[in-house]
């Protein structure tokens, strides 16, 4: 399946399928197959579903920027459903998973916009609360009530505080290689005679 694997809000997003082939060996064709894709979020109402139109022996598809315009910014899950009623077939030819960035076009005053990955604003948060404990702003444990809050000593934050940055350093590298500037850990190396 071609769908992209991350996509703009408001942007017009287009993509072709090729025919497949079912459990049994035979062509699931665009002849004969509608071929519908399914989107969906983790927010109630928030859905899409686009129907592929012939190209070829395959689909062609295209959700409009109407339709991204609405797309929260987060993780959106797909299904592609192939059905035909001569004889009555349902097949999921695939599944997965895109990526929505928000949009940054406004009109107006712009609102904020915090485009850090999850990674990136968990580091930012570890690092400041190691700042915090090292000036002595933190208190560790206290009790409200009931309710007792314990927060993280410094080797524990430390610790997380490496995880993340390598999680980080993941994110930057695949971004890279994405935008097509290549792969930061390569190393060339020439021999000169």
């Amino acid at each position: 399946m071609n769908i992209p694997t991350t996509i703009r809000a408001g942007d017009t997003v287009k993509w072709r399928d090729d025919s497949a082939i079912d459990a049994f060996g035979q062509e699931v064709t665009s002849s004969t197959w509608t071929l519908k894709y399914y989107l969906r979020t983790n927010t109630a109402g928030e859905a899409a579903t686009v129907t592929g139109s012939a190209y070829g022996t395959g689909w062609e598809f295209t959700l409009s920027a109407t339709t991204t315009s609405s797309f929260l910014a987060g993780d959106w899950y797909w299904n592609a459903i192939a059905t035909r009623t001569s004889p009555d077939e349902t097949l999921t030819l695939g599944n997965g998973y895109l990526k929505v960035q928000a949009a940054l076009s406004y009109s107006g005053t712009a609102s904020a916009y915090d485009g850090r990955t999850q990674a990136q604003k968990d580091l930012d948060a570890v690092q400041a609360a190691i700042r915090a404990i090292v000036d002595g702003g933190v208190v560790q444990e206290y009790r409200i009530g009931t309710r007792n809050l314990k927060k993280y000593d410094l080797p524990d934050l430390i610790q997380l505080e490496g995880k993340l940055k390598a999680e980080v350093k993941r994110e930057q590298q695949a971004e890279l290689i994405a935008n097509g500037l290549g792969n930061p850990r390569n190393m060339f190396v020439r021999f000169n005679a």
